[in-house]
């Protein structure tokens, strides 16, 4: 396998990360570029984003979401969020934001960053704490929050692949 395509195996959860320097426009747009490079049901393309690089805020959204304490340590957050006017659908809205959480995360492992995918939507508790901090609108729903830094941990690629989940034209044939 080519080393491009590589990143779609090596991309890990990464949560510990290590002191660095705030990350370039161009690398900002490079990660953003990703994110709404991504597939949305009749290309609505839904998704707004709230890029988070304030050390103070970081901290204020990690005591927000349960599972944000790396936040703390992070260079950057990117809320990934859904606008209810360019898509009623929320099942098409979420996916359109999941398709650009996970190519925001492709993005991340492409330039050598560390990152973690934080789920937020459908948990009401999160979705109004973070709409809160930001002052985002009533129609703008927050669905994922993706953690950016400089990755202080290496975890070895995984091997995900389970043949006995593959149906082969049908339930009952797996790809053994």
């Amino acid at each position: 396998m080519d080393q491009q395509a590589d990143i779609l195996f090596t991309r890990r959860s990464i949560r510990l990360y290590k002191p660095g320097s705030p990350l370039t426009k161009g690398q900002l747009h490079f990660l953003l570029d990703a994110a709404m490079s991504a597939p949305s049901a009749r290309n609505r393309q839904p998704w707004q984003f709230v890029v988070v690089s304030r050390k103070d805020l970081l901290d204020e959204l990690s005591c927000r979401h349960p599972y944000a304490q790396m936040l703390r340590g992070a260079v950057l957050a990117v809320v990934v969020c859904g606008d209810t006017r360019l898509e009623s659908e929320e099942s098409y809205l979420v996916q359109a934001c999941s398709a650009a959480t996970q190519n925001l995360l492709l993005g991340v492992e492409a330039l050598g960053l560390g990152g973690v995918w934080l789920g937020v939507h459908p948990r009401k508790e999160r979705t109004e704490a973070i709409s809160e901090l930001f002052g985002i609108p009533p129609e703008i729903v927050p669905v994922t929050l993706v953690s950016i830094g400089y990755p202080a941990e290496k975890k070895p690629r995984n091997a995900h692949y389970k043949h006995d989940r593959v149906h082969l034209n049908g339930w009952t044939n797996t790809m053994a």
